[in-house]
């Protein structure tokens, strides 16, 4: 909250350590996207970017994760350089890379962890939504399958020589909701993807179901009681992992570190914010901001960005290039293609009739709507009315244009890929704007 900071792996070092002091069968586990959000990402360790991230995971002793989406985002050469360095088990049963083989190799569908007399088998899922989610540059080979069937192929499997069964999942809760009522013999799911931080599990169909949130801000723990292969009691509990300056983990120091090289590279004030930046599904001033930078930088009449592309609201005030790291943490790069006027407008009615989550730049656009017949009242491209006989000049990140059937409801061909990254053009017109005072337009407006 505003007065109080939480997160960080050197609080949940703190937390787990106190937690096997007093406990014997201890198991640490994460549900994916362990990468993208941080600076930390940005680094190199053990020929790894994020590679820090995982070193830290040894040293507090994670027992195995699952992938999630966003581990995919830098490439997979180097989430094969991630795993590589992790001490624990990458799970996920529904993944397969026929390209690369080396990654597929390194990702194991399940764990079976034995203490004492004990036998509890932990299986990995993906979301079905993964090629929706990740850019397709790295994505090439691999497939995903569905969730609850594979899951139900590895439980008979295995069933007869373990005494649980958990499913560590990157799906969301919904869905996690739902793969309960379609397996047999699973008894608890660890989840994660949708940020859902569950107070109390559900239980469904009989399954268990825990997620602790988002960032490291919560430890979530799963107390179980079991006798012959059933849950006889359990308590769950989401315990905050406040910043304690007197909680000194094992990492402490290395934590401290990365902290000193970030705060070098990422601590620089590149501009003021004189209104706070609030992201939103429609319009809004930090996305009206985002889709003018990229215009602006390669001279084009239009541009469009996603909106869920926008991960974070700034405070007015000082904001660093690491704030504008948390805005903007994916490394997307801008392309410039052509559309017709007849193509913009087609994109304006898409947008207009589906309310799809973009920002656009260099079009004002006032209609009328009765039913479904949409009556334009002024209708201007870059400051001149459209010409649906003109060829315009447009721009966008690569991820937008992968989905570009989903955001604007046409297929993007003959693009042209350019060495411009979004996250360098924003920071460039920050840089140069000093003083900003973005704000809603109301760009796309009905009227009545």
């Amino acid at each position: 909250n505003k007065d109080r900071l939480i997160g960080g792996f050197n609080e949940l070092c703190f937390a787990v350590d106190s937690i096997r002091k007093i406990r014997k069968q201890v198991f640490l586990f994460d549900a994916g996207d362990i990468m993208t959000g941080t600076p930390i990402t940005e680094y190199e360790f053990k020929h790894a970017k994020g590679g820090a991230l995982f070193e830290m995971m040894n040293l507090i002793g994670y027992n195995a994760c699952t992938l999630g989406n966003h581990d995919f985002d830098i490439s997979k050469r180097n989430l094969i350089n991630l795993i590589k360095i992790a001490k624990f088990p990458a799970l996920c049963a529904n993944l397969k890379d026929t390209i690369e083989l080396e990654l597929d190799s390194l990702i194991i569908p399940f764990k079976i962890f034995q203490r004492h007399n004990t036998r509890i088998a932990v299986i990995g899922l993906m979301t079905i939504e993964f090629h929706q989610l990740v850019n397709k540059r790295n994505t090439s080979g691999i497939a995903i399958y569905e969730p609850a069937s594979i899951l139900q192929r590895w439980i008979d499997s295995i069933n007869q020589h373990v005494d649980l069964i958990v499913a560590l999942t990157h799906q969301g809760f919904y869905n996690d909701s739902i793969l309960a009522t379609r397996v047999n013999g699973l008894n608890i799911i660890i989840g994660g993807h949708s940020h859902t931080r569950l107070k109390k599990p559900k239980v469904i169909n009989g399954v268990i179901i825990v997620q602790a949130g988002k960032n490291c801000e919560y430890l979530g723990i799963l107390d179980i009681q079991f006798d012959k292969k059933t849950i006889i009691k359990f308590r769950s509990e989401i315990l905050p992992l406040w910043y304690n300056p007197s909680h000194k983990s094992l990492i402490a120091g290395f934590v401290d570190s990365l902290g000193s090289a970030i705060e070098k590279d990422y601590g620089e004030v590149i501009c003021t914010l004189k209104t706070s930046w609030q992201r939103k599904h429609g319009e809004s001033n930090v996305g009206n901001f985002i889709a003018d930078a990229q215009r602006e930088a390669v001279n084009a009449d239009v541009a469009f960005m996603n909106s869920h592309g926008i991960r974070k609201n700034l405070p007015a005030g000082p904001v660093t290039k690491m704030n504008l790291f948390e805005v903007l943490p994916f490394h997307n790069i801008l392309a410039k293609f052509e559309l017709t006027g007849k193509q913009i407008r087609e994109i304006m009615e898409y947008y207009i009739s589906n309310h799809p989550p973009i920002h656009i730049s260099g079009i004002f656009c006032k209609y009328k709507k009765l039913h479904k017949q949409i009556d334009y009242v002024e209708f201007l491209v870059n400051g001149a009315p459209l010409d649906e006989n003109r060829t315009y000049t447009c721009t966008a990140n690569d991820y937008l244009i992968q989905e570009s059937k989903r955001y604007l409801g046409i297929e993007i061909a003959n693009l042209t890929y350019l060495e411009t990254t979004l996250f360098s053009v924003v920071e460039k017109k920050m840089r140069e704007q000093k003083e900003i005072s973005a704000k809603i337009e109301k760009r796309i407006e009905r009227i009545e």
